[in-house]
C-alpha cells in the first residue's frame, strides 16, 4: 500500500478554502485514477498547543507507480493545478510506503 498525506498550513481566509475544498477540489481529486481510498480533516487537533497545519488529506494507493500514473495523468494535473486556488498557505505534499503492525 502507497499513502499519500498533504498537510495544509492555515489559509489567509479559513472559510473560503474550506468552501473551494469542499465543493471544487475534492471532487477533483476523487478523480484520480487508481486511489483505493481517500479521507480528509479541516479540524486538527495538536493537544496544548495550536495545530501548523489546518487540513489534511490521506489518500491510499496501491503502489508507488499507481500514485505516480495517477499524478501524471489529466486528473492528477488538475488537481495538482487547483491547489494555488484556494491553499493560500501551500501544501506539504508527503507519500510512502505504508507498513501494517
Amino acid at each position: 500500500m502507497h499513502r499519500v498525506v498533504v498537510l495544509y498550513p492555515h489559509p489567509e481566509d479559513p472559510k473560503a478554502f474550506e468552501e473551494h475544498y469542499r465543493n471544487v477540489h475534492l471532487p477533483l481529486a476523487k478523480k484520480l485514477p487508481g486511489m483505493l481510498d481517500h479521507r480528509f480533516s479541516l479540524n486538527i487537533d495538536a493537544g496544548e498547543q495550536e495545530s501548523p497545519y489546518f487540513a489534511i488529506f490521506e489518500a491510499d494507493f496501491q503502489s508507488k507507480e499507481a500514485y505516480e500514473f495517477a499524478m501524471a495523468s489529466p486528473e492528477g494535473q488538475a488537481v495538482g493545478a487547483d491547489v494555488p486556488n484556494y491553499a493560500t498557505g501551500g501544501a506539504i505534499v508527503m507519500h510512502f510506503a505504508a507498513e501494517s503492525i
